[in-house]
Parts: C-alpha cells; structure tokens; sequence
C-alpha cells in the first residue's frame, strides 16, 4: 500500500499526531535553554519589589513564539539578540512578596512544547516548574566554595596534654581507651576509641589545607561529648577541653564496671572546670580568627534533635550532681530546671529516673521534648545565635538529622523557621546546611535551610554510575555502572527540587563520617568492618575510577565538599571504619596534587562556580555535560569502561560556535592524570576526544581562532 493510501485509512487525530511529530524533528530541541542562574534570571534571587528579567534561549530563527506563565500571568517574551547559533528572548516583570512559580511554552507553526527545570516538555509537569523565593538569598562565599569536612578526633593531634586518657571515663558500660598508634584500623565497637586529634591539630595543619585550595572547614561536632564523634552532646555553650585546653587536670580514673561516672573525678574535672571550658572557647575564638585570617571559613555542626546522656541537662552519669555551679539535671531529680527538657514516661520515679524517650530508643540520646518546653526553644535558639555571633564567629550551621526534630513535621518547620530567624538576624552570611535524605524541598522554600548535604542530587547518582555501590557499601547494583541515563535522570529529578541558590551551596561530598569511603567503593565489594575486617576495605581499589569522580566533582554545580583524607588515599567501610585517622607520612601525594590542581581549576572558572549546566548526552560508560555562562564555556567527559572510546561532544549545545578551538584543562586516566594541553577543532557543532579506559576530561573553549597545534591526535 501507498504512502497516500496508508494516509487515507488514517483518523484525523491520527493525521494531527504524525503532522506534530514532523514538525517536532523540525524545531531544535537541543537548542532550548534556560535557567534560575543570573544570566537567564536577572536578578537570580530577586527580592519582593524587583524588576526581574527573565532570559531564554533557542535555535536561530528557529521558533515562531515564547511565552512566559506565571501564576496567572501570561507574558509574551520578545527577541532581544542574536548570535551565530542562537536567538535569545526576553522579557521583564516585577514581582510581589508571593513565591513564584513558572515555565516557559514555545510555539512553532502553531504547535507548542513547554520548558522548566525538566527540561523540553511536549506535556505539561508542573511539579518542575522554576521558583522564586523573593528574599531568599544563599550566602555568596558559599557558591562553589570548597569545603573540607574534618573529623576532628582522627585528623591531627597537636596537643598532647588534652588526649583522652586510658579508662578516664566509663562510656557505654566499658572504659574508653587512648589509642597509642595513630595507624591502627578503628575497632567495629570503636566509639570508646580516642586517637587524640584536636584543634590545635588542625590549627597546625592550616597551611596545607590553604595550599590544597580549601576555602571552607566543616567540622563535625566539637562540643562537650564523651564520644569520639560527639554526637552525643554534653554541654552546648562550650568547646571540648580534649579538643581545646586543659588547664586543670586533677582526679582519679574511672573504675571498670561501674555503672555512672561520678567517681570518675578526673574527668568530671576536665569536662566541667570552668577554667578548662572557658580556656577552650578562648581557644576556638583565636583559631576562628586565623582561619578567617586565612580568608576561610568555619562551620559547625548543631546536633539539636537530641543530646546525650552525660547532658548537663540530664545527668544520667551523676557527673553535675555534686557540681559547684551547675544545677541538677532531669535524671536526677523531678524538680530539676531541666524536667520539660524530655519526655518521662513514668512520674515520680526519681531520684534516677531512667524512664525517658530517647531517639531510635537509645538511652545514651535522650530526645529533645521541644513541643513542651518553651524553655528549652529558647535555650537552644540562644545557642545558634551565641556560635555565629562575636567573639566566635562563625560562619554556619550544619543540623545533624534535623527533619527528625520534634514530634510532628508541622512543628518542625516551625522549629527551623524560627532557627534561620535567629541564625540570619545574628549573622546574615551565615549557612544553615542540613544533613537530610530523599527530598528536601518543603525545607528549601526560603524560610528555613539553605540547603544540604548533597546524597540524592550527588553522592548517590555519581556513586551508582562509577561504581554501583550502595553509599554504605551495604548493596551493589551492577547494572548501574556506566548507565548514563540513569544518571542523568536521577540527577535531573533531584536538582529540580533546589531552588538554583540552593543547588550552588549543596554540600557535594563523595564520601561523609556515615558512609564508606568512596575509594572503597570504587572495589565493588560489599562488606563492613564487622562482618569482613578492615583490611578487605583497601584491596582492589581503583584509583582511575577516584580520579573520575573527583574531576566530577570540581566541575558539578554545588559545594565541592572533601572528606579528611579522601584526598590523600584514606579507604574505609562504612562508620566507625570511615573514620581513620589522615595518614600523615603515608599520603598519596599524587592523588593530593590531582585535587590542588582540579581544585585551581574550579576556582579559576566563573562558569564551574556558579554557571548553568546542560546534560549533552553519553553512551554506555560514558557522559559529558557542559558548563558555561556568557564568557566560559566548558566541557566535561568521562569514560568509566574497560576500553578505549571515541566521543563526538555536541558543543554547539553550550554555544561553541564551528571553527574554532578547545584546550584541554585536564585529562586522567588509569595511569595518572596530565595537564598538558592539547588543542581540539570544533567541526559540525561537535568536538571529537579519544578517551582512554577509566578516563577523565575537561575542555575549555578558547576565544581565539589561531591557538596553536592541529587537531590534537590521541593516544
């Protein structure tokens, strides 16, 4: 049958759908773009009042019509500018105090298609549409900064006299241990185990963390605690004199066996001496004023959800009970300041009321009743502002489980709301960041978190791509590997729910004090500490694949955030083994040199920091992507199989124009990483690169047509 006779069988409906999808090769989908980034938003965090330009982009001549839709308005946008590859439209509105939502349609011989954070829709998705926040504003230093997380009990140890000593303190029914040899793999029941990092020692390491490029230091908690991690919080208001000074060191050791702390005077001397505690927090406020010095910054973590058991609020340890200065803590007495603190199940079971409600259970975390404690709001309000306001100074907050706080999701909110408040009020630049998984987006509307760590729009996609590794090396996915569209989707679904300030913030790590070290995942293998040892943690590990992830890293949108030591070869499963102390002497300088020079190159580009992103496409094992802005354009590859592959990188796509150059920034692979540079033509809108097995690169395009070389031949 005919062509014609098949289109005589054919309903009108039918006839319509084929005519649409002709005319739907016809527009250049690839060619549509915009985004919240300040050169297609303008301004990109706009306040109530302001006059906001919205840009967007599509092929040359290409369309008959774009139109913006916000709220209830309808705003038919004007071609304002033209360039050898594209027509760029415009329009202008003012915007009230409400928060915003909006797309884009595009008409083309009166059919239309429709634009948000999704990308090109020929049905409409609301749920992707772009927001404005008026007034929400991210801080400006934390755009593209990069940060350094340290685990300060593991990262140095340049005070001696604050160690931790043997049976000090009774901790989970055992005495803690001091830790002698600084390269001994943590044990699988390791919380008693004190290697002796502190705040002198990173005061001591501050020149290598400035060379490395850091720009931002986050600590995990560094307050008053008797756990190596110190999640468990003892005393908010001050600084731990193991991690700052000790001035006053008199008392016994504890007995093994006991059942509290209140003869383990030498301790309790240590943790409440207010001279010990007032010399730390003086301390903290000098090596805040060098950091800054420095011109870094210092951010803190707030675990407020819960406290700990040695709390100075509960007391369960009896270690205030006698205290000269300190009241009596809820455990001790019905009568204490403290009682609304917490949850008793049972009245009148005191003296050593061990009723309470702790999280997950846990008696050692005993939960923060804030929905029936106004007192303790305010107490804990006072807390955020005191460490982000003089003397100490700094500059944010990252909140420990903080979608677990209170009893009901609406008082959460709440609870944080009045937080950012607080914080902002104090300290207008500073973070709020908060640790949370799966979607963050009822969190990220302006009013209370500036954003996150980063698993769903970061560490889990790039971790399932390069290695198939469930985060805690728990569960493996193979088919995973080198799937770029799962990648991509995933990325695509979880980046739409930042607002683009937000995303710029996002706290970007591949590996965290909770999950194994991302070189450990790079073996494929599932295990832990207790199950299979340590030692199987650092076989069989590949380097290539590290350098990939990193070189993703520096150059995805966010905070590029490095665990203590990733970037010095550190392995590890999952917590406690991911917290091995940095391997001084023993680094891989190589790999510490590959992150100073992709650290360089993050820094030295506009495009990396702060620039839009555009998905260019991938095959099996491998992707590119590009990032740009009006002056950068930049590209970036990966190839994460076992042989060699030719790409044709599709740069047309971010406004590489035919006939001109790309330079190499960067290329690695299973033998390395080089920075010479090499040159490559752009010839139909794309640029071919012969990428090497487990192979990394980043080009740039050069705005000069007589750089030199012919079109690099690869190896």
């Amino acid at each position: 049958m005919s062509a014609n006779g098949i289109s005589n069988h054919l309903s009108e409906m039918e006839k319509r759908m084929i005519y649409v999808y002709q005319e739907k090769t016809l527009l250049n989908e690839a060619a549509l773009f915009t985004d919240e980034t300040c050169y297609y938003r303008k301004p990109a965090e706009p306040d109530a009042g302001d006059m906001v330009t919205f840009r967007f982009r599509t092929g040359k001549n290409n369309v008959d019509q774009v139109i913006l839709h916000m709220d209830c308005l309808i705003e038919e946008m004007s071609c304002v500018s033209q360039d050898d590859l594209f027509d760029y439209y415009e329009c202008k509105v003012k915007i009230g105090s409400d928060f915003i939502h909006y797309y884009f349609e595009i008409v083309k011989d009166g059919y239309s298609c429709y634009y948000n954070k999704k990308g090109v829709l020929w049905n409409r998705d609301d749920f992707y549409n772009f927001r404005i926040m008026p007034g929400f504003s991210t801080p400006d230093w934390a755009k593209g900064a990069v940060m350094y997380q340290i685990f300060v009990e593991r990262f140095y140890n340049g005070d001696y006299t604050n160690d931790v000593l043997d049976n000090e303190y009774v901790y989970i029914k055992e005495c803690v241990k001091k830790i002698n040899d600084w390269g001994k793999y943590p044990a699988a029941m390791g919380v008693r185990e004190f290697y002796g990092g502190d705040l002198k020692g990173v005061m001591d390491k501050l020149d290598y963390l400035q060379e490395l490029g850091v720009d931002v230091l986050y600590f995990n908690p560094i307050f008053v605690s008797p756990s190596n991690h110190k999640y468990d919080i003892q005393d908010y208001d001050h600084i731990d004199p193991h991690f700052g000074v000790i001035v006053e060191d008199e008392g016994v050791l504890a007995v093994e066996n006991q059942q509290a702390n209140f003869m383990a005077t030498r301790y309790i001397n240590r943790v409440t001496s207010k001279k010990n505690l007032e010399a730390s927090n003086e301390f903290f406020i000098k090596f805040v004023e060098e950091v800054h010095r420095r011109g870094m910054k210092v951010i803190i973590d707030g675990v407020f959800n819960h406290c700990g058991s040695f709390s100075k609020w509960m007391d369960r340890e009896r270690i205030y009970e006698h205290g000269k200065g300190y009241k009596k803590g809820a455990f001790i007495s019905e009568d204490s300041p403290y009682h609304t603190f917490f949850r008793f199940y049972e009245k009148g079971s005191w003296p050593y009321n061990e009723d309470y409600d702790g999280w997950w259970g846990h008696d050692t975390l005993p939960k923060l009743a804030y929905e029936e404690s106004p007192k303790l709001v305010e107490y804990i309000m006072n807390i955020a502002k005191k460490w982000v306001s003089p003397p100490f100074n700094c500059d944010g907050w990252r909140l420990d489980v903080a979608a677990d706080l209170g009893k009901t999701l609406d008082y959460n909110h709440k609870f944080w709301r009045q937080f950012r408040k607080v914080v902002k009020e104090a300290n207008p630049n500073a973070i709020i960041l908060a640790e949370h998984y799966g979607d963050a987006g009822d969190w990220l509307l302006g009013d209370q978190w500036d954003t996150v760590m980063n698993y769903d729009a970061f560490m889990e996609p790039l971790g399932w791509f390069l290695t198939g590794m469930e985060k805690h090396s728990d569960s493996s996915r193979p088919e995973l590997i080198g799937d770029h569209q799962a990648f991509f989707n995933a990325m695509a679904h979880h980046m739409s729910r930042f607002h683009t300030g937000s995303l710029q913030v996002a706290m970007n790590e591949l590996s965290n004090h909770d999950h194994s070290r991302f070189l450990t995942r790079t073996n494929r293998m599932v295990g832990r500490t207790a199950t299979v040892g340590p030692e199987l943690a650092d076989k069989g590990v590949d380097k290539a694949v590290m350098r990939e992830a990193v070189l993703v890293q520096m150059t995805w949108p966010g905070a590029p955030t490095i665990y203590y030591g990733d970037e010095a070869g550190l392995t590890g499963w999952t917590d406690p083994d991911n917290r091995r102390t940095y391997p001084w002497g023993k680094e891989d300088k190589k790999l510490i040199e590959y992150h100073r020079d992709l650290i360089k190159i993050h820094k030295e580009h506009e495009a990396l920091m702060r620039g839009s992103i555009k998905f260019l496409g991938g095959q099996k094992d491998c992707l590119y992507y590009g990032r740009f802005n009006d002056k950068e354009k930049i590209v970036v590859a990966l190839n994460n199989g076992e042989d060699a592959k030719q790409l044709e990188l599709p740069v047309w796509e971010i406004g590489v124009s035919n006939g001109v150059w790309m330079k190499r920034l960067i290329i690695s692979d299973e033998n390395g990483y080089s920075k010479e540079t090499a040159s490559y033509l752009v010839q139909h809108g794309k640029v071919i690169v012969n990428m090497p097995a487990k192979s990394g690169i980043i080009l740039k395009y050069v705005n000069d047509n007589t750089v030199q070389g012919q079109l690099t031949k690869q190896d």
